[in-house]
C-alpha cells in the first residue's frame, strides 16, 4: 500500500525558508517519480515540481523556479522540498504524490495527507 507521511510544515515570515520532508512507504521510492503540489484555500490543487527515478526535475509551476528545490534521498525513503524566499502566497497544505512512472507524468493517483504551511508576518 502506498503511503507518504509529509512533515516540516508550520508558520514561517515572509522571505524565509521552509524544508518540507515526504516519507514514502509500501512500495520502493527509488524506482519512480515523486511530485510535490499544493491547494491553497478556495483554490484548486496545483502541481509544483517533481523529480524523477533518475533525478531529474520537472516544473509543473514556474513561479516556484529559483525558489524551490527537490531532492531525494533514496536510501530514507524520502523527498524533501526546500522553499526559499517564501511569500505569503505561498501558504498552503503541501502534498506528496506518485503516480509508480519513473518519468514525471501529467496525473497522479497516489497521495499523501499534507502540511501546512502558512507564510505571514
Amino acid at each position: 500500500q502506498v503511503q507518504f507521511v509529509e512533515s516540516g510544515g508550520g508558520l514561517v515570515q515572509p522571505g524565509g525558508s521552509l524544508r518540507l520532508s515526504c516519507a514514502a512507504s509500501g512500495f520502493t521510492p527509488d524506482l519512480y517519480a515523486i511530485a510535490w503540489f499544493r491547494q491553497a484555500p478556495g483554490k484548486a490543487r496545483e502541481g509544483l515540481l517533481c523529480i524523477s527515478n533518475s533525478e531529474g526535475t520537472t516544473y509543473y509551476d514556474d513561479s516556484v523556479k529559483g525558489r524551490f528545490t527537490i531532492s531525494r534521498d533514496d536510501a530514507k525513503k524520502t523527498v524533501s522540498l526546500q522553499m526559499n524566499d517564501l511569500k505569503p502566497e505561498d501558504t498552503a497544505v503541501y502534498y506528496c504524490a506518485t503516480d509508480l512512472t519513473s518519468w514525471c507524468p501529467e496525473n497522479y493517483d497516489y497521495w499523501g495527507q499534507g502540511t501546512q504551511v502558512t507564510v505571514s508576518s
